[in-house]
């Protein structure tokens, strides 16, 4: 099972989705428009902990406030869950982890076993 928090407009968003979907079955994966249906401040908290790099890494620095990557994890799930177009994206999830897509290789390393 892998979860993909999607923006349909970014082009690394779409070749995420596409290495997903070549990975893993339809019923499989789940799609998550981040933009249209926001993860919650708890969900944001608990993908925050599988990244490495941690809420930080969830922090899309190009349209975010440059401030905020310095005011704590706290503040930072805080303002993604009210702001959810200051995610980075794409994150993939999965049993084995979480990451952000960029690079895309970075994918790879959270992606489960076939069969």
């Amino acid at each position: 099972m892998a979860e993909i928090w999607h923006n349909p407009r970014c082009s690394k968003s779409r070749a995420a989705l596409e290495l997903l979907e070549a990975h893993y079955a339809p019923e499989s994966l789940e799609i998550v428009a981040y933009l249209d249906t926001p993860p919650s401040r708890a969900r944001l908290a608990a993908v925050a902990g599988a990244l490495p790099g941690g809420a930080p890494a969830l922090l899309r620095t190009k349209d975010a406030p440059s401030a905020l990557a310095e005011a704590g994890d706290a503040a930072i799930l805080d303002a993604l869950a009210a702001t959810p177009a200051w995610i980075e994206r794409p994150v993939v999830i999965t049993s084995r982890g979480a990451r952000v897509a960029r690079p895309l290789e970075r994918v790879r390393e959270v992606l489960e076993e076939e069969g």
